[in-house]
């Protein structure tokens, strides 16, 4: 055989070994792509994706659509060095080490559980902050969510008992309570006045010290909302606290009259505090990309990821930018209008 062939024949068997090799070896790396679209005002499995009761809603149209990334990867399903190559030659997609989606220090599951609490605190949030945005009502409550074993605690309060006050002091956040749990020496008794199956009344916890020293009693508590009428959102399997943004607009949507987006197809993202403040997210270019590839014309981005958005953007998709959920509610009024400021994300 000649130079040539052997060299075409070597190099044709490395090609073939790497080729198998690839088709095998799993790589820590997961492999980011445009997840699909649900529009928050629309239906998902024919339910509504969002549904109030004891409240008048009104018709609307268009789309206020949600956004998502869908992964290819993880600890119990890596994928393979060929996966991950096309991964990053398309343009879609990203490559990410593996301990960026999952934290070494967490199991697979905990990080499915830890996505599935945040997209139900997203829900919450977005209800308190459509009812912030329309000036309607609404309560706190402190819920203790669990109870350490050997804790002072134990035996004394229970899950989903709600703390009214601390030593007969109101509280609403738990912040509050903590602080009066710390403004106490080791040892002393604490009086919590709690509902616990709608019955009121009082229980005494003698704290302990906690490793920094401080007074501790061993709960673990969360915010609960009590709103003045029932906001149901139905949104599958679809995991994270990214969509609070689109859940509080479709909520607004529903409560007032006309269609917010003028029956335009309008999609975005972020994070939403109970005040509206809205907070970055992840895989921005992926879910642009999504977005634009379900008829979306306009993507409503958090100021915080407007750098990287603008670099990322598909042809045909306006980026308008949105600190607040108020700044959201004005940039749809302005669009659907024609008249007024719309915010966009800076370029350069």
């Amino acid at each position: 055989m000649s130079r040539r062939a052997i060299t075409l024949l070597v190099a044709g068997f490395l090609v073939l070994a790497l080729g198998i090799a690839g088709a095998w070896l799993d790589v820590p790396y997961v492999v980011l792509s445009p997840g699909p679209t649900e529009n928050t005002i629309g239906e998902v499995d024919k339910k509504p994706v969002i549904s109030i009761d004891g409240r008048q809603t009104y018709p609307t149209d268009g789309t206020l659509s949600l956004v998502t990334v869908s992964y290819q990867g993880g600890p119990r399903a890596r994928p393979d060095l060929l996966t991950a190559l096309r991964g990053w030659v398309d343009p879609t997609s990203a490559v990410v080490p593996e301990e960026s989606i999952f934290p070494r220090t967490q199991t697979a599951e905990e990080v499915e559980q830890e996505n599935t609490a945040e997209m139900t605190s997203s829900q919450d949030n977005a209800t308190a902050a459509a009812l912030t945005e329309l000036k309607i009502d609404y309560s706190m409550v402190t819920t203790i969510l669990s109870v350490e074993k050997t804790a002072p605690a134990a035996g004394r309060l229970k899950p989903s008992d709600e703390i009214r006050t601390v030593d007969g002091k109101p509280v609403t956040s738990t912040e509050q309570v903590s602080a009066a749990v710390k403004a106490h020496k080791p040892g002393d008794e604490i009086v919590f006045g709690i509902t616990r199956s709608g019955q009121q009344q009082d229980v005494t916890v003698k704290s302990v010290a906690s490793k920094q020293g401080i007074a501790m009693i061993g709960i673990v508590m969360q915010a609960k909302y009590k709103f003045p009428f029932k906001v149901n959102i139905n949104v599958g399997d679809v995991g994270g606290p990214s969509a609070g943004m689109m859940f509080a607009l479709g909520i607004i949507d529903k409560l007032t009259p006309g269609a917010m987006t003028g029956g335009k197809s309008i999609a975005g993202t972020g994070t939403i505090t109970p005040e509206g403040k809205v907070g970055g997210i992840g895989g921005i270019a992926q879910k642009m990309v999504g977005a634009r590839d379900s008829g979306a014309t306009v993507f409503l981005t958090p100021a915080d990821n407007c750098a990287e958005a603008v670099k990322a953007a598909p042809d045909g998709l306006r980026l308008v930018k949105a600190e607040t959920l108020h700044d959201a509610v004005q940039a749809l009024d302005a669009i659907r209008s024609g008249k007024g400021e719309v915010p966009s994300c800076p370029a350069g």
